[in-house]
């Protein structure tokens, strides 16, 4: 059996189902916590650069990055590396509170929402492990539509 053949024979395979890895149950939530994280660096740059005297290369390089990184992140969750990677980026936004101070507070806030994703990730994932448990001994172990 190919992969193709074994989602369309376990509808709960790769969709958030029993078994699926946190990245992947919380993929929307943690794609948007990180689309709004850049969305926010991006606006840091001209604050650094203008009102904090910063070089334009520093904040457009640090800041600028940071930002590609949380864009390029959420097409990335479904890989098993990506949680600890997006969650050292959490730990980098809080960093580029050395160059506009205000990120400091701003990083604890989205280290939050990350923490707080992946959280409800976790739990959802449970739910749904718990749930085909379920749907298994109430069918007697075959599989649904069988």
């Amino acid at each position: 059996m190919t992969a193709a053949t074994d989602r369309k024979a376990d509808p709960m395979a790769g969709t958030g189902g029993a078994g699926a890895s946190v990245a992947e149950t919380g993929r929307p939530l943690l794609s948007t916590v990180l689309v709004c994280e850049a969305v926010v660096i991006a606006l840091a740059i001209p604050v650094a650069i203008s009102v904090l005297d910063v070089s334009a290369g520093l904040a457009g390089g640090v800041c600028g990055g940071l930002a590609v990184l949380c864009l390029l992140l959420p097409g990335l969750l479904r890989r098993p590396w990506s949680v600890p990677v997006g969650t050292a980026l959490q730990a980098a936004i809080f960093l580029t509170g050395f160059l506009v101070p205000t990120m400091f507070f701003l990083g604890v806030l989205f280290g939050a929402l990350w923490w707080t994703a992946l959280r409800m990730a976790r739990r959802a994932a449970a739910a749904a492990a718990a749930n085909s448990v379920e749907n298994d001994a109430e069918n007697g172990g075959a599989a649904p539509g069988a």
